[in-house]
């Protein structure tokens, strides 16, 4: 199947103007090249929007959709909205899997390709992509690998059509790519990062918003996915090692916390979120779950 397979990207940018021309030409460079390829300007005040112009006018197959500019980020949230307006230009009977790639991303000419060999290997596999990975030292190293097995980047996130049309799509506020993968694992698929499939990330994640804010959203998305608070508790606890210590959990705790005095919406799906708190309590018994 991984010759012949069809599929689309849609990528939402903002200001990435420096890093943008990189992602461009190796998506250009594929072994495999996409059916189609939406580039989603999100209201960007720097040359984003002209680079992106400039590719869909020398390639039919890339197209381009100009968003007005918000004002502010709107972390989680927006991409996502950024990304539907993108998948609308898209007929979604025409292909057989569906990729949210973000602009920062450099990706080896047969990285595709691969992805869907793999997916071709194993039918149950609904959600996977590439271990997303920085330069250091003239080698690329993973960006966190403290991510549970289940779970794949949100840069680099490759979705079977089956799978997409059962888990009926993303939400579209922070924790979509964690509520995702809950529930294709849910519903029976696999989810899963490729970890020998290195893409290289040209800026550190959440590096827009500062450790501190990213961390906060990061609390707040699992406070929307529905987290339970012991799970939370024992996840906050172990980050306190981890380097600046103290700062990631104090920051992943308030966000989790402010979602309760902010009266956020959370994930209103029983089934979904009983599973997830199930497989959280079998991690927490040491019992297999989708934590490992």
């Amino acid at each position: 199947m991984a010759n012949g397979v069809q599929y689309v990207v849609v990528t939402p940018v903002r200001n990435e103007e420096a890093n943008f021309l990189q992602t461009i030409d190796s998506i250009i460079a594929q072994t495999l090249r996409p059916a189609v390829w939406i580039i989603v300007d999100d209201g960007s005040t720097d040359r984003t929007g002209v680079i992106a112009d400039g590719a869909a006018s020398r390639h039919e197959w890339i197209g381009v959709v100009h968003r007005q500019d918000r004002g502010f980020r709107n972390p989680g949230g927006g991409v996502i909205k950024a990304f539907y307006d993108g998948l609308s230009k898209v007929r979604t009977e025409t292909w057989d899997f569906l990729v949210k790639l973000d602009g920062d991303l450099v990706l080896a000419p047969d990285y595709f390709q691969r992805c869907f060999a793999r997916f071709d290997q194993d039918p149950q596999i609904g959600i996977a992509g590439g271990l997303v990975c920085r330069r250091q030292d003239g080698s690329l190293v993973a960006e966190n690998k403290g991510d549970p097995p289940f779970h794949v980047r949100g840069a680099t996130k490759i979705y079977r059509h089956a799978c997409w049309e059962q888990i009926g799509g993303l939400i579209k506020a922070p924790g979509w790519d964690t509520v995702d993968e809950v529930k294709a694992n849910m519903l029976g698929w696999k989810t899963c990062t490729f970890g020998d499939l290195k893409v290289h990330q040209l800026k550190h994640t959440g590096s827009a918003d500062g450790r501190w804010r990213n961390s906060v959203k990061n609390g707040l998305a699992n406070y929307i996915t529905g987290y339970h608070p012991l799970f939370m508790f024992a996840k906050c606890v172990k980050r306190i090692f981890s380097r600046p210590f103290g700062l990631g959990a104090g920051a992943l705790a308030w966000g989790f916390l402010s979602g309760y005095l902010r009266g956020v919406d959370r994930i209103t799906d029983g089934d979904l979120v009983r599973y997830l708190r199930d497989q959280q309590f079998r991690k927490l018994t040491l019992r297999k779950s989708i934590w490992g």
